[in-house]
C-alpha cells in the first residue's frame, strides 16, 4: 500500500490536531473560569474614603436615586459627582481625617478613584434601567445595602445566577413602588404575582434568554 503522508507530515498533522484539541479544553477552562468567578462575593471593597450606606440610607434617609441619578434611565446607575457628596459635606465634617480625600479631590478638582463593587466582565451588557423599570429591585442583585457599613458583593453574578432568573423571572418582580424598598420580601402568592407583573412589564420570556441580550 503506498503511504500517503511522509511521516514528517503525518506527525506535523497530530501535533496541528492534538494542539486544536488543547485549545479548545483551555478555551472550555476559561471559559468556566470566568463565568464561575465569585467576584469576592462577601468582601467589602475598600474605597479612598469608607463611605456607608447604612449611615446614609438606613440612618439619613437617603434614596438611591439620590446619588445614582442614572439608575431609571441610563444602563449605568451613575457614580454621584463630587458637588453631590459636597452638598452634605461642605457643612458636616469638614475635619474629620476620614473625608480629607473627598475634600482634597474637591478642593484640587480632581477626581476620586472609586472601585467598582460590581465590576462585569467587558463582554457582559448590563443595563440598569432595562431591571429597574421591570420590576426588579436593588435588593435583588445588590443585597441590603442600606444594612452595609462598606459596600460588598451579595451576589455572585455568574452568568448561571442571572440566567436562573431570566428564565424565570417571576419570583423577583416587584410592583414599581417597591423596586427600591431595600426591605422588600416576596408575598406568599408571588409566583402568581410575578407572572400577572411580568404581563404587565411585557417581558418577553424568549428574548431573557437570547445569548444577544447580555452579549453584544
Amino acid at each position: 500500500m503506498t503511504q500517503t503522508f511522509s511521516r514528517q507530515a503525518q506527525l506535523f498533522i497530530k501535533l496541528v490536531l492534538l494542539g486544536g484539541v488543547g485549545g479548545v479544553v483551555v478555551a472550555a477552562l476559561a471559559w468556566k473560569a470566568t463565568t464561575a468567578r465569585p467576584y469576592a462575593q462577601g468582601e467589602p471593597v475598600v474605597q479612598p474614603v469608607p463611605f456607608s450606606h447604612k449611615h446614609h440610607v438606613a440612618d439619613d434617609g437617603i434614596d438611591c436615586r439620590y446619588c445614582h441619578t442614572g439608575v431609571e434611565t441610563d444602563a449605568f446607575a451613575g457614580m454621584p459627582p463630587l458637588s453631590t457628596c459636597m452638598t452634605c459635606h461642605s457643612q458636616l465634617y469638614t475635619d474629620e481625617p476620614v473625608l480629607a480625600p473627598l475634600i482634597a479631590a474637591w478642593t484640587e478638582d480632581t477626581p476620586l478613584p472609586w472601585r467598582r463593587v460590581h465590576d462585569l466582565p467587558d463582554f457582559v451588557y448590563f443595563d440598569h434601567s432595562a431591571h429597574v423599570t421591570h420590576g426588579v429591585g436593588c435588593s435583588s442583585c445588590h443585597g441590603r445595602v442600606d444594612r452595609m457599613p462598606l459596600t460588598w458583593r451579595a451576589a455572585p453574578l455568574t452568568m448561571e445566577w442571572c440566567l436562573d432568573c431570566h428564565r424565570r423571572p417571576e419570583r423577583h418582580l416587584r410592583p414599581a413602588d417597591a423596586v427600591f424598598d431595600m426591605a422588600w420580601t416576596p408575598p406568599p402568592d408571588q409566583l402568581r404575582r410575578g407572572r400577572e407583573l411580568a404581563a404587565h412589564y411585557r417581558i418577553d420570556r424568549d428574548r431573557l434568554i437570547e445569548c444577544s441580550t447580555c452579549h453584544r
